[in-house]
């Protein structure tokens, strides 16, 4: 009897593997930024331990030898490989890093179903996974891997390093945390059970009728038209999701967006509770006139707060640049590339 309930648990496992949804994947340069004769360029793919497949680019410099430093980047929160986590591989690669810019489960071209959806789980684990696939390359040194998460994957970005001792050094770029805005909304302006609870009511209403109806109503991305009395934030998202400088195809935020439902467990399930035990560097990187830019203040400032390892901690503020301007440049070099680098090389060696 134990014998055959092992066979019947093996097959419904390959069951499962198969059933997965595939990702497709283009095999064209669909990015949002010019392709580098610096490095050499391939698709990759890899499975987290929930068994979704995740898609990735990885980037290598040309004429590398040996086992190279690797970092694995992923972000913004509802962008795609393509976009500015794609940018940030290459240009990182082009100074001698090994990289892969994924896209996060139920996102672009990696697997999950169903599509949309968001986990602070999940997506912790999608970067552990990538940790995964760069500790085996051959020409990786294991011992020396960093990420880089952008926006909203700043915020997941810190909270593998929080959990993951393979990190010897993490990035967080403009950075979000999605639980905190979920749960407390921008600025905090609904922090109170009141607020929350009437989120709840919502969110289970959608349930319900995403239930009913088979399907699961998307949230809308990026708004299109632009009110003329939009908040400056929007317009930021706007300038960059919804035009030629950051349009994608595949990206949430430039089409239909998130599953209204999709980040639902953001809202009692809070990341970066034991920020302040990351032994491993950090380096937080934020706009001064972002929006957002207290999320970064904030993570830095309960990050270093009673940490042994604060050290290895710093906070970057770039004079004049607003949340976006961190994901490709914003036309003005805003990205601390060089910084980055020096960074990096510090702490992977």
């Amino acid at each position: 009897m134990k014998d055959e309930m092992k066979a019947s648990v093996k097959e419904a496992a390959k069951d499962s593997a198969k059933n997965e949804m595939k990702p497709e994947i283009a095999d064209v340069w669909d990015k949002t930024f010019p392709k580098s004769e610096k490095v050499n360029h391939q698709k990759v793919t890899f499975a987290n331990r929930y068994g979704i497949t995740l898609a990735a680019d990885m980037y290598t410099p040309k004429d590398a030898s040996g086992r190279l430093a690797a970092i694995a980047v992923c972000g913004p929160f509802g962008a795609v490989k393509e976009q500015a986590s794609g940018l940030y591989a290459q240009t990182m690669a082009e100074r001698g890093f090994l990289t892969v810019a994924f896209d996060p489960s139920f996102t672009g071209e990696s697997g999950g179903q169903p599509r949309y959806m968001a986990s602070p789980d999940i997506n912790t684990e999608d970067f552990q996974a990538a940790v995964d696939f760069l500790s085996v390359q051959e020409n990786v040194d294991p011992e020396k891997i960093g990420i880089i998460g952008i926006c909203g994957w700043g915020g997941m970005a810190l909270n593998a390093a929080a959990l993951d001792t393979r990190v010897k050094a993490t990035a967080a770029m403009t950075m979000y945390d999605m639980t905190r805005v979920n749960a407390k909304g921008y600025f905090d302006a609904e922090d109170s059970a009141d607020a929350r609870y009437e989120k709840r009511k919502a969110l289970n209403a959608q349930r319900i009728a995403d239930f009913r109806s088979g399907t699961y109503a998307l949230g809308g991305g990026v708004v299109d038209p632009l009110p003329d009395d939009a908040p400056f934030f929007v317009k930021d998202y706007y300038d960059y999701y919804k035009t030629d400088r950051g349009y994608h195809a595949r990206s949430l935020n430039s089409n239909g967006g998130w599953n209204v439902i999709g980040c639902m467990s953001f809202l009692n399930q809070p990341i970066l509770q034991y920020s302040n035990e990351i032994r491993s560097a950090v380096l937080i990187v934020h706009g001064e006139k972002a929006h957002s830019c207290y999320f970064s203040r904030d993570a830095y400032a309960a990050m270093v707060e009673g940490n042994p390892f604060a050290n290895n901690k710093e906070l970057m503020i770039i004079p004049g640049a607003v949340h976006t301007d961190l994901y490709d440049g914003g036309g003005k070099n805003a990205i601390p590339f060089d910084k980055l680098d020096a960074f990096f090389r510090a702490y992977l060696g």
